[in-house]
């Protein structure tokens, strides 16, 4: 399978849309959200913003056809004291998964944390995404915490593993 890995555009909105529809929707409830994912334009906007704003940045992985079919999005701490570490969330189209894709986007996130002297990148998984934590393992993050009942879904409470990367300067 060919893809590319590449800077998200205000005209990737409705394919970024698509997705985090989709796997928004999958039952095992893989992200964060309780009403689905952005709307078109509220994607647009956001990746208007994004190009405006020198601390984050969203990477798409586009198939062959055209089709977005993964998503990683970063977002540095604005704290002085930790202006170094940056949050990130990754997502895969299910029929795209295991083809080196999400590996590919998480490439992209450590070039960009070393131009922009990001020296530690973060993420939250949920315990049972037992697929998305062997990635990110086999990536290089290691397991720095757990945090209970940390994400809100509807009225009940889910808890998240919290891992980060260490991310050597070139």
């Amino acid at each position: 399978m060919t893809f590319v890995v590449r800077p998200a555009d205000p005209s990737d909105a409705q394919g970024l849309s698509v997705l985090g529809e989709d796997v928004s929707a999958e039952p095992e409830n893989w992200l964060a959200t309780n009403n689905g994912w952005r709307s078109v334009g509220d994607e647009r906007r956001y990746l208007r913003a994004i190009r405006r704003y020198p601390h984050a940045a969203v990477f798409v992985a586009e198939a062959e056809d055209g089709s977005i079919v993964g998503r990683l999005s970063l977002s540095r701490d604005q704290h002085p004291a930790s202006r170094h570490v940056a949050d990130l969330g990754l997502m895969v189209a299910q029929s795209y998964r295991r083809m080196g894709i999400g590996r590919a986007l998480l490439q992209a996130a450590v070039e960009w944390g070393r131009q922009n002297e990001v020296r530690k990148l973060e993420l939250h998984v949920f315990p049972y995404n037992e697929a998305a934590i062997a990635l990110y393992e086999h990536f290089g993050f290691r397991r720095e915490g757990y945090r209970r009942q940390h994400y809100r879904r509807g009225s009940d409470y889910v808890d998240a593993i919290l891992m980060a990367f260490d991310v050597t300067p070139s």
